[in-house]
């Protein structure tokens, strides 16, 4: 059902980026792997490199799945926004072209969850 508005929206939103003292809101899901029921989101600073999300956060948040030892990141594939997406791991999040509130889906080939049922 389409929802619209009677009158423009008029207030501050509470998650702007300047709420969170310039980090940024960064979404990051893992496909194929319900084990995770929504994607994690995590206040990042700009500067943090892609490969410290993976090490850090993600490696954190994921780990208690089976398969995330066995992920391979020169394989995985990426969208931000739903859109592809190939980070370079080196780079900061700013520099791989991550924005406030961005989403990041990541799918790990060949990783198709527990017994490879999507959970």
């Amino acid at each position: 059902m389409t929802i619209i508005a009677n009158a423009p929206y008029d207030f501050t939103s509470n998650d702007r980026q300047e709420d969170f003292r310039g980090a940024m809101l960064v979404y990051v899901g893992w496909a194929r792997h319900m084990m995770f029921a929504s994607p994690y989101c995590w206040p990042l600073p700009p500067d943090m490199p892609f490969g410290a999300l993976v090490e850090g956060p993600m490696a954190q948040a994921f780990a208690q799945h089976p398969d995330w030892e066995q992920a391979d990141w020169s394989t995985a594939t990426w969208t931000r926004n739903g859109e592809p997406f190939t980070p370079d791991l080196s780079k900061s999040l700013a520099d791989n072209g991550l924005s406030h509130k961005d989403s990041l889906m990541f799918t790990t080939p060949g990783l198709d969850g527990i017994g490879g049922m999507g959970f």
